[in-house]
């Protein structure tokens, strides 16, 4: 399969990491986790790239701008998710240092990646 222009930009990468990491983790919880914290944070962390991805597919800055601030939301919907399970004792001091390295790592970059969507056509 060919990449598209989404599959190249880091905070599309970023977003996968995470949720690829939430997903081998939540697996591994007993069903009650999976249930409850496991499906909403492996939603909301999908949701991310998603998210990233639809935008770029729709054609107009407006649009990518909309669905890049869709996924942002998503992204502190995730924090959540992570914040509760841990809370709950679901994650282990490792995992959750290898999540806070992401998200430290993409909060920025998305804030960045929205903010330069339609940059050049505003400065024409």
């Amino acid at each position: 399969m060919t990449r598209t222009r989404f599959e190249n930009l880091r905070v599309y990468q970023l977003a996968e990491e995470i949720a690829d990491l939430i997903w081998e983790v939540a697996a591994k919880w007993d069903r009650l986790a999976q249930e409850t914290i496991g499906k909403q944070l492996i939603n909301a962390a999908d949701s991310i790239g998603a998210n990233i991805a639809e935008g770029t597919g729709r054609g107009s800055h407006a649009d990518n701008r909309r669905f890049a601030r869709i996924a942002r939301g998503s992204l502190f919907e995730t924090k959540h998710w992570l914040r509760r399970a841990y809370r709950r004792r679901l994650f282990s001091e490792e995992e959750i240092a290898s999540f806070q390295a992401l998200i430290n790592e993409l909060t920025p970059k998305l804030s960045a990646y929205i903010n330069s969507i339609g940059a050049k056509e505003k400065e024409a």
